[in-house]
């Protein structure tokens, strides 16, 4: 923000641009998936996400960057799509929790370890963030073209749905644009408003479309399964409930403590690490027991974490305190997702998977983008603007006093119970959702 001279809107639109198109683009990449082959989109992906990582260091302006960043949330859909579907592929279904458990431990654990590197790589420079996953990338690309195969014949004369694509792509830019940029300059300006409208025209035309086009993309007849449509309303509430803290948590660290990057970085990995614990013991568990029980405690663990930060976090509180709330919110959420997604791949036919990974991959970003919207337009909407600033662009070397602090606490703690009321909704759908075994 201060090196590109940007503006708040256009930080936080660094972070969603990527989140949006990764959304976007999750769904026809499960659909293009399925018509050409789990590896070759997934070895694409790899290698478009290492190019243009590349490329990011070197943005001139905040514009550029967030072309980069779109360009990446792309190319990581082409990866995210596929990854479930993959492991789903090659297992057999007594082991699969086990084997998701695994992947999504693995994810936690780069999680982790990706947001103390990026606190290392911010305090030389903001570029390395981006470069530093370039050896990475080609690690990765290689080792998967090498080692990936494809198991599941596909299915010839599919087709993509362009309109599908277009109604959801404006409608949900539309509603971004008003969450975000309402909680910066007001409710009221045209843009906000106009932001609504087209959501609020597009997003239930992209539904219509769904329902009368031969090959949508979304296909809506998998939500007939009440397992199928109960866990990924779950997994959509899962992401509004728990993607939001670690964004805010950052600007609670850096803004309100003072903390530097690499600071605020390790402060943060109670979160993810415990997801890098519970993932695999829920994944295991969930090959001998109800994933429909394991992902409603899940559930409610997130929204006792989530309520606890609401209720106990100050400017002073003691960091125990903190971390051992982080922790009962990763723990929640490692219980939720492996059981849960195992029990939504297993609902539907092998030639479908590609399509169902791509619906509760793009539900669980939805979740993730409506997330850091809603808590960055609810913060926002609480601070002067001259605070705002400072506790967004990190320039506050010794951190705030309970006064100064008070308006960011106070929509901290309104995004955290926003985000425990999702959690407790989403409870209710896992709980509801029935048994696939």
């Amino acid at each position: 923000m201060r090196e590109l001279n940007s503006g708040l809107f256009s930080l936080i639109w660094v972070l969603l641009s990527y989140l949006l198109a990764q959304t976007v683009l999750t769904l026809p990449a499960g659909r293009i998936a399925d018509m050409v082959g789990r590896k070759k989109l997934y070895v694409g992906g790899f290698a478009l996400f290492t190019v243009v990582s590349l490329l990011a260091g070197f943005a001139n302006n905040a514009a550029e960057l967030i072309a980069a960043r779109a360009i990446m949330g792309a190319a990581g859909a082409f990866m995210m799509a596929n990854s479930s579907v993959i492991v789903t592929d090659a297992f057999p279904r007594n082991e699969l929790g086990q084997a998701l458990g695994i992947n999504m431990t693995l994810a936690a654990a780069g999680s982790t370890l990706g947001v103390v590197v990026g606190g290392i790589m911010t305090s030389i420079s903001w570029q390395w963030v981006f470069w530093f996953n370039v050896p990475l990338g080609v690690i990765g690309t290689l080792w998967a073209a090498i080692n990936l195969r494809e198991i599941i014949e596909l299915e010839k004369e599919q087709r993509l749905d362009v309109a599908g694509n277009v109604a959801f792509f404006v409608g949900l830019v539309g509603l971004l644009v008003a969450l975000t940029l309402g909680g910066i300059e007001g409710w009221g300006m045209p843009l906000v408003l106009g932001g609504f409208l087209v959501a609020a025209v597009f997003l239930p035309a992209f539904l219509g479309v769904e329902l009368k086009v031969k090959a949508p993309m979304l296909d809506l007849s998998l939500f007939k399964s009440r397992v199928f449509a109960f866990g990924n309303i779950s997994a959509f509430m899962n992401s509004i409930a728990r993607f939001g803290v670690t964004f805010i948590f950052v600007f609670f660290f850096i803004g309100v403590r003072g903390y530097d990057h690499l600071m605020a970085g390790i402060l943060l990995t109670p979160l993810a690490g415990a997801m890098l614990f519970a993932s695999p013991i829920s994944g295991w568990l969930a090959d001998g027991m109800s994933t429909r029980v394991i992902s409603t405690l899940g559930m409610l663990v997130t929204a006792a974490g989530l309520i606890g930060m609401g209720t106990l976090i100050g400017v002073y509180t003691p960091y125990w305190e903190i971390a051992l709330l982080m922790v009962i919110v990763g723990v929640g959420s490692g219980m939720f997702n492996s059981p849960n997604t195992r029990a939504i791949m297993t609902s539907v036919r092998p030639n479908q998977r590609g399509v169902a990974s791509g619906a509760r991959t793009m539900l669980t970003n939805a979740g993730g983008v409506l997330s850091i919207a809603l808590a960055v337009s609810i913060i926002t909407s609480a601070l002067p603007v001259d605070e705002m600033f400072k506790i967004f662009s990190g320039t506050v070397s010794q951190g705030l006093s309970v006064q100064e602090a008070a308006p960011f606490i106070s929509g901290f703690h309104t995004a955290l119970f926003v985000g425990a009321a999702a959690s407790l909704l989403g409870t209710f759908f896992s709980a509801a959702r029935g048994q696939n075994e």
